[in-house]
């Protein structure tokens, strides 16, 4: 039986956090994309490679935690599948490149790492031995959408050297579709959450570790009042942003609801691509080649979307928790406030770098003060 239906307390594995670490390395390769200046900006299909490469190896680690929540025993089985998708990811980040001659490196370390997490089903398929009929239902499920996922990976490389056409991300598609309409399905095998949302919590820090390494560079060469103004700034920002989400995160969500989780990682996904592109919004802060209006409208959205979903979270808020309208009339005006002094100082970026640092802790502000409001009334 499923040790979901045991009750017990399920902790993170050590071998989870080793995985993890290979999308750090991922994360800095997909990151390297936007780098790719052309007339003072990245393009529009640099962008949208970067998207989709991006959210291939999210939708892999989503796939994996799912699994492993569900599922994994800390064995042998699962070492040697985790171990071998490490080893195929560094092949899935070499051919991360803008250039098409890596199409086909990609497509089948993408394509085994499908087949992969289908076998994991697979295999537990056959130990489950038809105890419990919902889970076998579950597993089958999930094993041959993931090897049909698989296929349509394969099947666009030969497609892509005939034609140059490039068709894998389909396979991302139908991913993220059967994510969201299969709801009944996940439900019959619901997920531990407690160790989910500290999966989560952990894919978040290590995205938060990719901006510090990234805001590093803000320091290196001399020393000076620009070097050191820009520095502290760009720290205040990523300190401020994990403050908020840890506030959330520790005092806020409901660890202990009943969930697929589906939801709970779909909205994570978008946080997770918010957070790397306010770290590539940073960096172009202090390149005077990328186009000014273009560099702060991106970190601008950036920022944006960041906290559109984390307030999304709220959903999985503890009873008396979730946050009003009231409340989100006063986030939307600071943030119209935040836009508009980004738009009219646009040209001075150390203002505007100033402008964000205040934006950034006023919702802090707003969260602590909420937080603080409800403890009060609840005891």
């Amino acid at each position: 039986m499923s040790e979901l239906f045991h009750g017990g307390e399920k902790k993170v594995e050590y071998i989870e956090l080793i995985y993890d670490l290979i999308f750090v390395y991922l994360v800095g390769r997909n990151n390297a994309l936007l780098h790719a200046i052309e007339n003072g900006f990245f393009t529009a299909s640099t962008y949208l490679t970067y998207i989709v490469a991006t959210l291939v190896i999210l939708q892999v680690w989503y796939f994996s935690s799912l699994f492993i929540n569900r599922y994994g025993t800390n064995g042998v089985a699962d070492h040697v599948c985790l171990f071998i998708n490490m080893y195929l990811l560094y092949y899935l980040a070499d051919g991360t490149r803008l250039e098409g001659g890596y199409y086909i490196r990609y497509n089948v370390a993408w394509g085994l790492i499908l087949l992969n997490l289908s076998a994991q089903y697979f295999l537990k398929l056959r130990r489950s031995r038809g105890v419990m009929p919902w889970e076998d239902r579950h597993l089958k499920y999930h094993m041959r959408l993931l090897a049909l996922q698989a296929a349509l990976v394969f099947a666009s490389i030969p497609l892509y050297a005939a034609t140059h056409i490039a068709l894998s991300w389909l396979a991302l598609l139908v991913g993220f579709v059967a994510a969201i309409f299969t709801e009944r399905i996940d439900a019959l095998i619901p997920v531990n959450f407690e160790h989910l949302s500290e999966r989560v919590m952990l894919y978040i820090v290590f995205t938060f570790g990719e901006m510090v390494v990234a805001i590093a560079e803000y320091v290196e060469g001399g020393f000076g009042v620009n070097k050191v103004y820009f520095s502290l700034m760009a720290f205040l920002i990523v300190g401020g942003l994990f403050l908020s989400y840890g506030v959330l995160y520790n005092h806020v969500i409901d660890r202990e609801r009943q969930t697929t989780g589906t939801a709970y990682m779909l909205i994570h996904i978008v946080l997770v691509v918010a957070l790397n592109n306010i770290t590539a919004a940073l960096e172009f802060m202090r390149e005077p080649e990328v186009n000014d209006v273009a560099k702060n409208s991106f970190l601008v959205a950036s920022f944006l979307a960041y906290y559109v979903f984390l307030f999304f979270i709220g959903r999985f808020a503890r009873e008396g928790y979730r946050a009003g309208g009231s409340y989100f009339v006063k986030l939307a005006v600071l943030s119209a406030a935040f836009a508009l002094a980004m738009a009219l100082f646009y040209r001075n970026s150390w203002v505007s770098i100033a402008a964000s640092v205040l934006y950034v802790y006023g919702v802090f502000g707003m969260i602590v003060r909420r937080w603080k409001t409800v403890e009060a009334l609840v005891k």
